[in-house]
């Protein structure tokens, strides 16, 4: 079950470990042993227990024989599923925006475009995306989607690390934009499907420069 923000220990336990876990604070090379854990969030060890047993569910961290609980990592194979499964969803998200998206929602997106990335294009991609995932209007599609940005975090430096990338990632996101502006589904579908190729191929490159 997921832990609720009434269950305020818990809550804040699973909000922290899992920001360590998507900021690189905790790696695949550390064990998350429960008391270490709880000792370093000066916590209880029983909601940290129920916020590693979420986390757990979710995929970010995995049990492995003579370790214990370590931050899960992926191999090549689960990285092409992992942005195959993005392709989908993010085009998907895009149709629906074209659809559903609201003036509000198109002022919005266009605002964090002309803003730039101020220093940091991830942050930036990050809100452009949530800003497509709002617009969609679909609130189970939004929840599958985040679930896979959180497992992107796994794959630790960004695509965007690359200013080149990041260059040709803004030109990427002003085509989805102008497709959901003129209430074209299959062309923001489109759009963003091949923004997302073009990520996993940045991503490949990352791998091979190991």
């Amino acid at each position: 079950m997921p832990i609720t923000p009434g269950n305020s220990q818990a809550y804040a336990a699973y909000n922290e470990i899992k920001r360590r876990i998507l900021s690189g604070a905790f790696t695949a090379s550390d064990r998350l042993r429960e008391v270490e854990v709880a000792k370093l969030l000066d916590m209880g060890r029983t909601p940290v227990r129920e916020a590693l047993k979420r986390i757990e569910d979710e995929g970010l961290i995995t049990r492995e024989p003579g370790r214990g609980l370590v931050v899960a990592s992926m191999d090549q194979q689960e990285v092409g599923e992992l942005y195959a499964m993005r392709q989908v969803l993010e085009g998907a998200a895009a149709a629906f925006a074209a659809r559903h998206a609201t003036e509000a929602d198109l002022v919005h997106m266009q605002a964090i475009l002309d803003e730039g990335d101020g220093g940091d294009p991830v942050a930036q991609n990050l809100r452009f995306h949530q800003a497509i995932y709002s617009a969609a209007h679909n609130r189970y599609l939004l929840r599958s989607l985040q679930s896979l940005t959180d497992t992107t975090y796994l794959l630790g430096r960004s695509t965007l690390s690359s200013p080149e990338r990041a260059r040709r990632s803004d030109d990427e996101h002003r085509l989805i934009l102008a497709a959901i502006r003129e209430r074209d589904p299959q062309r923001a579908q489109g759009a963003a499907q091949h923004h997302i190729h073009q990520a996993l191929l940045e991503r490949l490159k990352l791998l091979r420069q190991g």
